[in-house]
């Protein structure tokens, strides 16, 4: 069973146990997140797939996870630039994220 999930404003495809970074969600290392925006649920068969598409959730559905780490990502450099005045700016960004280990999918109805 595979979902996709929004959340920190992007969307994720999922299976239990798989491991996923995502924008930074206030909780405490070990705990329990459950995400509740689910867009699709479905079910890969060697035959066929079955999905349940929502609208725009799937109702009832939700994701579990655990959380693993929060850290930071890597440094991006931010270069500004103009030309004629010789003016250059030159800043660097780590972004929060939350490293989540995806623990149970629950269909709901």
């Amino acid at each position: 069973m595979f979902a996709i999930v929004r959340t920190g404003g992007k969307q994720y495809r999922v299976r239990e146990g798989d491991r996923i970074d995502v924008e930074r969600i206030d909780a405490e290392v070990g705990d329990e997140v459950t995400l509740g925006e689910v867009l699709l649920l479905g079910h890969e068969r060697e035959d066929d797939a079955v999905v349940a598409v929502g609208e725009p959730h799937v109702a009832g559905a939700s994701v579990t996870a655990r959380v693993e780490a929060q850290d930071r990502g890597r440094r991006l450099s931010v270069l500004k630039y103009k030309n004629k005045t010789r003016q250059r700016t030159r800043r660097g960004h780590r972004q929060s994220r939350t490293r989540l280990a995806v623990t149970a999918i629950l269909p709901g109805e």
